[in-house]
C-alpha cells in the first residue's frame, strides 16, 4: 500500500494522536513542547502551533499556561468500550481477515444523515460499503459514513489493508461511542453479498462514534446470525 502523505501540521497531529489512541500518553500526561515538536518534524514554529491549537479544539489535549500542554481527560468511554477491529477479532481467531470493497465515494448528506453527524444538510461526507471475510466466508457487511472533519484522508487508503475502524481509531481517537444491536432481517443487498437468505436473522451493529468535537462516524455492521455472536465483559 502506498503511503498517504499528509500535510506537515497533519503529521503532529497524527502523531500526537497515535502516542494517545496506544495509551503511551494518559490524560495528565505533558506533550512535549512545541520546540521539541518542531525539531523532531523539522517544520516551522507555526505549523507545530496549528498542530496543538487544532488538538486542542478537538478537545484531545489541553493548553496550560505557564505550563505547556498535556493530555486532556478524554471520556471514560475511551478504556471500558473496546470498539473491536474486525480484522483483530478475525487474526485472535486464528483465522485469515480478507475484505472486499464494494464502494468508496464522497456524497452529499442528507437531512437525517447530516443530523446523526451533526453537520448542515448538503455537508460532504465520505461513504464506503465493505465486505470483510473470515477464510473467505462473508462475515461482515459494513455500510459506514465518515465526517471528513474528523479523517480528511480517509478516501485516500487502501481498505483492503487498513479497516475503516483501524484507521479512524489512529487518526480520530475515540472520545465517545453509542451503539445498538438487534436482530433484523436482512436487506436485498446484504442477504446477496452475505450468501445467506432474506429469511435469515442477522445481527445488526448500528456505531457511531465521536473524536473530541466531531462525530467522526456512522457505521451499519451487519452479521449472519448463525455465523456470529457478540461477546464482552464489565468491570466495575
Amino acid at each position: 500500500m502506498n503511503a498517504v502523505r499528509l500535510p506537515a501540521y497533519e503529521q503532529v497531529k497524527a502523531f500526537v494522536k497515535a502516542q494517545i489512541t496506544q495509551g503511551a500518553w494518559r490524560s495528565g500526561d505533558a506533550v512535549p513542547s512545541e520546540s521539541a515538536l518542531q525539531q523532531q518534524f523539522g517544520v516551522s514554529r507555526m505549523t507545530v502551533n496549528r498542530a496543538v491549537k487544532e488538538l486542542a479544539v478537538e478537545g484531545l489535549v489541553t493548553r496550560v499556561r505557564g505550563s505547556g500542554t498535556v493530555v486532556a481527560q478524554l471520556h471514560r468511554i475511551s478504556s471500558t468500550l473496546a470498539v473491536r477491529d474486525i480484522h483483530d477479532e478475525i487474526l485472535e481467531r486464528g483465522h485469515e481477515h480478507s475484505t472486499r470493497v464494494l464502494t468508496v465515494e464522497g456524497l452529499r448528506a442528507d437531512a437525517a444523515l447530516a443530523r446523526q453527524l451533526k453537520l448542515r444538510a448538503g455537508a460532504r461526507v465520505f461513504h464506503t460499503v465493505l465486505l470483510h471475510f473470515e477464510d473467505g466466508v462473508p462475515i461482515q457487511f459494513e455500510d459506514r459514513h465518515v465526517n471528513p472533519a474528523a479523517a480528511p484522508h480517509f478516501l485516500e487508503i487502501d481498505l483492503t489493508q487498513t479497516t475503516p475502524t483501524r484507521y479512524l481509531l489512529e487518526q480520530a481517537p475515540l472520545t465517545e461511542a453509542s451503539y445498538s444491536i438487534e436482530a433484523c432481517l436482512p436487506s436485498a443487498t446484504e442477504a446477496r453479498y452475505l450468501e445467506i437468505k432474506r429469511s435469515e436473522p442477522c445481527l445488526v451493529m448500528t456505531r457511531r462514534t465521536v473524536s473530541g468535537v466531531h462525530v467522526a462516524s456512522m457505521g451499519r455492521l451487519v452479521y449472519p446470525g448463525l455465523r456470529y455472536s457478540f461477546g464482552g465483559k464489565f468491570q466495575l
